[in-house]
């Protein structure tokens, strides 16, 4: 397997500075033929708005504009489709160079003191990086202890645990002490379904405002779009403020032009394409299915060949990604290499994540997944 600690082109982190990731491998591997190490939307691109970016390059030669309108507004819409609630809430929301520009922002901003995780077993280590970076001190994510800061990553990446809307409220209100700073990541809410809004933070308004009046807690919802829109490359973000006052905090300390002339023509193409939206409910869940069912099969077969356990396939029906537990850090990185040499690198647990027995999977374009299925089960020997 292939440690980012080596030096190796395929893994470009610098391992004292940076939070590793996955999705470096693709361009270094001859036989490329799918990213199952990242969570992006198994239809790649939508073709709206890679027409929308090709239109725009003509126009690099100009700043972007500093308000980052007109996308903002249409990415408000997006959130807030009835008119009353669009026109209550667009002064709270504020865009950015992916998630984790907005990340650091708010972390480096809230008052200092003690930080949490949300309650699960790991999650996405940004908001971890980011509170040790900036000298808090980290309670368990079991602590009873209310934290001055938590941050809560729903539904979670990776083990795709997930609270509704009722839990995470009440989780939030045990969990963060009266004068702080709640962080909801809710960057896969979206594919929960068509009625994912009704689930998500942004909708409960009374909630905020009544954390923000009685207890002088602050709630913020970040957004990472790029992995529903399958654009990492071009780096959208946003975050909702409690009010329009806390936004303006925000954006006093940001960088001018954080999100550039290609990305914002193309968030106002995507927001309106809903074929593309209901071609990823429709598929999504079923496809993630079906790749459970095949490599259910692929691991009975291990365990005949090799006498290993039955591997456990973790998530939520609905998300773009299975966290995979073989139970064997030896044959979890069998896995990742066999993936690797098939052109279909997958996410280690172990790095980043500190969980060598578990691997993460994309759901996959079927004929794609075939590839990694294949390579898989092809797998003869785990020395």
């Amino acid at each position: 397997m292939v440690s980012p600690n080596a030096t190796t082109k395929l893994n470009p982190w610098d391992s004292k500075t940076q939070q590793y990731h996955g999705g470096q491998e693709w361009s270094k591997i001859e036989t490329f033929v799918e990213d199952f190490s990242v969570t992006t939307n198994c239809f790649g691109t939508p073709q709206s708005g890679l027409d929308a970016v090709a239109e725009s390059i003509h126009n690099i030669h100009h700043y972007p504009p500093a308000d980052q309108e007109p996308a903002k507004s249409d990415l408000a819409r997006f959130l807030w489709p009835e008119d009353d609630e669009f026109a209550a809430n667009h002064g709270r929301l504020l865009m950015g160079n992916g998630a984790s520009e907005l990340i650091d922002l708010v972390v480096r901003l809230s008052p200092q003191g003690t930080w949490k995780a949300g309650p699960w077993d790991v999650q996405y280590m940004e908001y971890q990086r980011s509170a040790t970076t900036n000298e808090r001190t980290i309670l368990a994510p079991t602590a009873a202890q209310p934290a001055t800061m938590t941050c809560i990553v729903n539904p979670n990446n990776p083990t795709g645990e997930y609270m509704d809307i009722d839990a995470l409220k009440a989780w939030i209100r045990a969990n963060v002490e009266d004068g702080g700073v709640v962080v909801l990541d809710e960057s896969m809410q979206p594919w929960h379904s068509a009625d994912w809004r009704a689930q998500s933070m942004t909708s409960q308004h009374a909630f905020v405002a009544e954390m923000l009046a009685q207890r002088d807690v602050k709630v913020y919802v970040i957004h990472s779009w790029t992995k529903l829109w399958c654009c990492t490359g071009l780096r959208i973000g946003s975050i909702v403020a409690p009010t329009a006052d806390h936004t303006a905090m925000l954006k006093k300390h940001q960088v001018p032009w954080s999100v550039n002339s290609l990305a914002l023509p193309f968030v106002s193409a995507v927001v309106r394409d809903d074929a593309f939206l209901h071609e990823t409910w429709t598929s999504t869940t079923q496809w993630r299915a079906d790749q459970i069912a095949a490599l259910t099969k692929v691991s009975a077969d291990h365990a005949a060949k090799f006498g290993t356990q039955p591997w456990t396939f973790l998530g939520q029906s609905f998300l773009s990604w299975i966290w995979i537990d073989v139970h064997d850090a030896r044959v979890a990185d069998v896995l990742v290499e066999a993936a690797r040499l098939a052109g279909t690198p997958v996410r280690a647990g172990e790095y980043g994540y500190e969980r060598p027995t578990h691997v993460r999977i994309k759901v996959g374009l079927p004929a794609k997944f075939a590839v990694l299925r294949d390579a898989w089960a092809k797998i003869e020997q785990l020395d």
